[in-house]
């Protein structure tokens, strides 16, 4: 029987507000080519963990930490080949990938980033580190970027991005906030949908 939806992982690291972003537009239908079919953690006890619970998601801590990073890959590889993952979102997940792991899903991983690249990026560069830079240099225009992960650090290929403005008096949480609202939580989940609807648009060209 052929697949209506993909199945997508979603990475986490700590609160999940993007993956709420992509639950709610899988229940509103702007993700409506692939469904959130599993949720993983790099570490235990984070709010993530409880968004998934409530949404009926199946949800997995791996405590990369005490793990190492070499047998968090290949727990997270194992868990992805059980659930019959096809695409797999970063959302706030702040562990960088082995090239390795990185092979195994080519064009098929996305990661957000809360700057407009290439601006603001690379090592070290996540979270609030990104807004206080971006606050340091006095930019006006800040926004967020949805693009494939390959080996180079927020160095492949862009997807979508969005302008957000930076305004007099911003701190770096008070941007940050506006970054999500406007730019970050409208943008993962359209890239989401780009990419699955483009898979299943791909299996059935090739079932011609």
């Amino acid at each position: 029987m052929k697949a209506t939806k993909k199945r997508i992982a979603v990475f986490v690291s700590g609160g999940g507000t993007n993956l709420q972003a992509l639950l709610d537009a899988e229940v509103v239908g702007v993700l409506h080519s692939g469904t959130v079919a599993l949720v993983l953690a790099s570490k235990p006890g984070v709010f993530a963990l409880k968004r998934a619970e409530k949404a009926g998601v199946p949800a997995v801590a791996l405590p990369r930490k005490a793990l190492g990073a070499e047998a968090f890959e290949e727990c997270a590889l194992a868990l992805l080949a059980e659930h019959q993952i096809d695409v797999i979102v970063l959302a706030g997940f702040l562990t960088i990938l082995s090239e390795n792991f990185i092979r195994r899903y080519p064009r098929r991983i996305l990661n957000t980033h809360p700057a407009l690249l290439p601006s603001f990026c690379g090592k070290g560069f996540y979270g609030l580190r990104v807004h206080e830079a971006a606050l340091r240099r006095g930019v006006k225009l800040t926004g967020a970027t949805v693009h494939f992960v390959n080996e180079v650090c927020d160095g492949g290929e862009i997807l979508l991005q969005k302008a957000v403005e930076v305004l007099p008096g911003d701190t770096p949480e008070v941007l940050q906030r506006r970054v999500m609202e406007r730019a970050e939580w409208q943008l993962l989940p359209q890239a989401a949908e780009l990419v699955c609807a483009q898979l299943l648009r791909g299996e059935e060209e090739s079932a011609i």
